[in-house]
């Protein structure tokens, strides 16, 4: 059972896990990352829910990086995005 996906305060992203193949893979995002990409007039943007309104690119984003040879945890960044 995939894990569900969080905020973690302290480090600023969220978290979640991504399946490729038959195996798990932990990812994360910076809650900038995900506001400047989806709603950078948004000032009051939730960094959770704006993962969850957006899952399905970014879990395809983490398997492209995985399917190039990264590693876990994936740390998606601003170009990752941008390049979605």
């Amino acid at each position: 059972m995939k894990p569900a996906a969080f905020y973690d305060l302290g480090s600023g992203t969220v978290r979640f896990w991504v399946q490729v193949g038959e195996q798990f893979v932990g990812a994360t995002v910076r809650r900038e990352t995900l506001h400047y990409r989806y709603s950078p007039h948004n000032t009051e943007d939730d960094p959770l829910r704006t993962f969850q309104a957006h899952t399905d690119e970014l879990e395809r984003i983490v398997r492209r990086r995985v399917a190039r040879g990264s590693r876990e945890p994936v740390m998606l960044r601003d170009h990752d995005l941008m390049a979605g």
